[in-house]
Parts: C-alpha cells; structure tokens; sequence
C-alpha cells in the first residue's frame, strides 16, 4: 500500500488534550507483550511435542521472518493459511531441522490455541488505562484475528477498560487502510481530531491514523527508525504527560 502522509499539509505532532474524547489503541506490541507471551507459547509447545531444537536458535530465525509474512499479510499479499503455515515452514528449513508438514499444522493450531493463554502486559500498561480511562473512551484497533485477540484482551485483564473491539478479521480491512480507521470512527461515532491512535507500528498504526485525520502517538516498541510525523515514546508511563 502506497502511503501518503508526506501530501498532507499540516502534521499534527501534538494535540490539545482537552479536545480529545477517544482513544484508540493496538493490542500486540502495544499493550500485550506479544513476544514474551509468544516465547512463552513456543517452550511450551516444543515440551508437550517433544521438539529437539534450540528455543533460543528458533526464536532468532522465527521473529523476523514472523514480522515479514506479517507484513505481506497485512498488505492482502498471502492469505491467513499462509501466515499461520509458511512462517513455521521457512523458520525449520533455515534451522535444517526435519518436520514434515502434519507436524507444522500442529504446532500452527497448538500456538494459536495457547497464545492468549499467557498474559504479560507492557510495563506500565494498567497505570496508564487507570489514569485514561477516568476521563476517555478507549478501544482497540487490531490486525489480528478475531477470537484470539478477544481471549487475549480477557486473559490479561483488559476488556473491563475497552468499549469496542475492531479487528481487521471482522471487518475484513487491515490497518493501514483507511477503511478500518473510518470504520471505527463511524461505529463510535466521533470525529478523527477528536480521537488519538497509540500503536506501534508506524506503518500499520501511525500512518494509518494520521491518513484520515486522527491524531497519534507512536510507542516506538520495536525501536523503528526515528521520524517526525507524531509523539513517539519509549514508554507507557510517558504517554500519560499528553493527557
């Protein structure tokens, strides 16, 4: 997808707080530590399947080639089968590890099946809904899929702080497209300056929000290149200055 932030004439880096009601946030990487909880499934899975490898050595050829389907995934470039199965296949191959196909099916359903069941939050996430949730309505905007990411939500505690729950599965549109973004706003009913994107994706979250208006701040949690589109921070607790 072609982004076009660089033709807007006015990028609004801060916002004036009082003018905002909504608040929308990205679960994985954002709120829910996705790769703690995601190490956390794969020892298990390799335990209950007997798997002699290295978690460590699978970990380090897994996590890039995860965010790479991920990526091709969310520009509609291979379908969720290939997500869920190709990610696992090229990981093994590159290890040289022999699995045959029924075997990666297994671990495929085994992590969606265990995923949401560990539920480690960034530092400082629940200080920040406390503090947010007094005075804003808050939801999430996800690219994953439906059922887990609710489980994951209700697992580590979250749902009592969200209003709405948007994934890309249910309303068939992934973020950064624009449809999803104003799809949330329409069923919520505000407008996009009156509404702030907290992810941390600058693709997917950042660009996305500030494409139809909404304002946004960028938790640099993958540690992206640095830019000058929004806010970014390191951290939870610092979002709660903007507030």
């Amino acid at each position: 997808m072609v982004l076009i932030i660089e033709n807007l004439k006015v990028i609004l880096k801060t916002f004036d707080k009082n003018k905002i009601s909504d608040i929308f946030f990205d679960l994985d990487h954002t709120l829910w530590d996705f790769e703690k909880n995601s190490e956390l499934t794969f020892k298990k899975i390799f335990y209950l399947m007997n798997l002699k490898i290295s978690l460590n050595d699978f970990l380090e050829l897994y996590r890039p080639i995860n965010h790479k389907y991920w990526k091709l995934y969310r520009e509609n470039k291979i379908s969720h089968y290939d997500l869920r199965y190709q990610r696992f296949k090229l990981t093994f191959l590159k290890l040289n590890y022999k699995i045959d196909y029924s075997q990666i099916i297994k671990i495929s359903d085994l992590y969606i099946k265990y995923l949401s069941s560990f539920s480690f939050l960034f530092f400082g996430a629940i200080d920040l809904l406390d503090n947010l949730i007094i005075k804003y309505n808050l939801h999430i905007i996800s690219n994953g899929f439906e059922n887990v990411q609710k489980l994951k939500i209700k697992n580590s505690g979250l749902d009592k702080y969200f209003d709405n729950i948007f994934t890309s599965e249910h309303i068939g549109y992934k973020k950064p497209d624009y449809k999803i973004f104003n799809y949330a706003l329409n069923k919520v009913n505000v407008k996009p300056e009156s509404s702030v994107m907290i992810g941390d994706s600058k693709e997917a979250d950042i660009t996305g929000a500030l494409n139809v208006g909404i304002n946004a701040i960028h938790f640099n949690s993958n540690n992206e290149s640095l830019h000058d589109l929004c806010i970014i921070v390191e951290s939870l607790k610092e979002i709660k200055k903007f507030f």
